[in-house]
């Protein structure tokens, strides 16, 4: 066990009679007489788990109630070369804990979750051999030009009138978490995308009280990762299923049960995100209007990241096919007034 490094705990006991989202099982952690309180998780086959990110090294105690009672110790050795700890918003910079100065080049694959084994390989071996070293995916399938494949697993269990948010199929989890370790291990931070509007199964138009459902259940499981960061929505304004409101109150929910205080933002496709939200770390934009990017600093004081400026390529369509030498222009205009792209 590392300081920077996910710290796993596995125990096991009966199924929980009600939700399995939110099944009874908190955790008190304490070191160096201060105590942290999280959730841990039910992950199936009657196997509770609880994820916990030692942000300091050395002796860690742990007290488990609810579903399972149980108690230990744990030594966080400090960290080493590979690992800096969870990137924070510093000024309108990027540092990690451990305060080396963060500088991502960014790109999306946003389905990437939701296709096969064989492709999902192929684009990680791409990413592997590329310069960037950010990347922003789905939780959701996304139903789109080019991403019309039906995956074989989806976040919840199917019932006769749509999804049931309290009876996660572990399967899905347990995949996409495989492949977010090989992201995390390739050096990627991981944006995670948690709403979309381009959807035919019925995820963006989930009630409120499933939202909530949906995020506790993910919060629980993956907030302890170092790399992630969280995007409530690609395109938040398309949502239409969706008030302003309630991407206030996801906002804040969010914010209140991640411990670490992992980065957050919300991208827009018309309608910008207020980014002078408390909550808000970094605005995350999607423009052309590259010349405005040190007004945004100054304006939010808060670090300014171009998350959708077009794509290289050659397709029918405008935002994805500019010229290799655009995009390096469109980096470079961003970095050199102190965004990132």
């Amino acid at each position: 066990m590392m300081q920077y490094s996910m710290t796993e705990l596995v125990f096991h006991g009966d199924a929980p009679k009600g939700s399995y989202a939110q099944a009874d099982i908190r955790v008190v952690f304490t070191h160096d007489g201060s105590s942290t309180e999280t959730d841990g998780f039910y992950a199936g086959d009657g196997v509770y788990k609880v994820r916990f990110l030692p942000e300091h090294s050395g002796e860690y105690e742990y007290v488990v109630t609810g579903e399972i009672s149980a108690s230990g110790s744990f030594i966080a050795e400090p960290h080493d070369d590979a690992h800096h700890g969870i990137v924070r918003a510093e000024g309108t910079h990027l540092r990690y804990t451990d305060g080396t100065l963060c500088v991502p080049f960014g790109t999306t694959v946003y389905a990437l979750l939701h296709q096969p084994d064989e492709l999902i390989e192929e684009t990680l071996e791409s990413l592997r051999r590329s310069p960037f070293d950010k990347i922003r995916l789905c939780v959701f399938p996304k139903d789109y030009d080019y991403n019309k494949n039906d995956p074989d697993y989806y976040p919840f269990e199917r019932t006769a009138d749509g999804w049931d948010v309290h009876r996660p199929d572990f399967r899905f989890w347990d995949r996409a978490e495989r492949y977010l370790e090989r992201l995390f291990d390739m050096g990627y931070q991981v944006d995670l995308i948690l709403f979309h509007p381009y959807d035919r199964w019925g995820f963006s138009k989930f009630g409120h009280e499933d939202d909530l459902v949906y995020l506790d259940y993910l919060l629980r499981r993956l907030s302890a990762y170092p790399n992630i960061w969280w995007s409530m929505a690609n395109e938040y304004d398309l949502c239409f299923d969706k008030t302003l409101d309630d991407w206030y109150d996801i906002e804040s929910f969010i914010a209140s049960r991640d411990i670490y205080h992992h980065l957050l933002s919300d991208h827009h496709c018309i309608v910008p995100w207020d980014h002078a939200r408390e909550h808000t770390t970094h605005a995350s934009l999607q423009t052309s209007r590259f010349e405005r990017i040190a007004e945004y600093r100054r304006r939010w004081s808060k670090p300014v990241l171009i998350d959708e400026c077009c794509y290289e390529g050659d397709l029918p369509h405008m935002w994805g096919s500019i010229t290799g030498q655009e995009m390096t222009a469109r980096f470079w205009k961003t970095i050199t007034q102190g965004g990132y792209c």
